[in-house]
């Protein structure tokens, strides 16, 4: 399959609510209801996704394969944390993003991710085939 070339400077943006379930003590990162270090690299990835999912061909997608990412400061319950990603890198299928992610106090963490795009029914069918056969 022809992947797509994809040209640096795509952006998104996406937001979620801070609420008691993506805090640390709910996911088990930590024992403290704040915003929860997995829950802000699943925003920041799915932000990157979803940048580029429409210019992929049918039957495609992007998996995560890397992040580099700080958590730099902590969001209580009942505030937004916004995420900001930007397509700097596009070598073939694998792509690279600039992370951001902002509460309304100023940048809470950043970082890269990498991603690569993929064929999914193929990508399943290797994944599947890792699984022992049933009896």
């Amino acid at each position: 399959m022809q992947f797509p070339s994809l040209e640096p400077g795509i952006a998104a943006q996406k937001s979620v609510a801070v609420t008691p379930d993506n805090t640390a003590a709910a996911l088990g990162s930590g024992c403290l209801p704040v915003f929860a270090t997995p829950a802000m690299l699943a925003l920041m990835e799915l932000c990157a996704a979803e940048s580029v999912a429409d210019l992929l061909p049918e039957g495609c997608s992007t998996v995560g394969t890397r992040l580099d990412v700080k958590h730099l400061s902590a969001t209580p319950v009942g505030m937004t944390v916004r995420c900001e990603t930007e397509l700097t890198e596009a070598d073939r299928r694998r792509l690279v993003f600039f992370c951001r992610a902002f509460d309304d106090a100023g940048l809470i963490g950043e970082g890269t991710q990498e991603r690569f795009i993929v064929e999914n029914e193929r990508f399943m069918e290797k994944a599947a085939s890792k699984k022992p056969a049933e009896r």
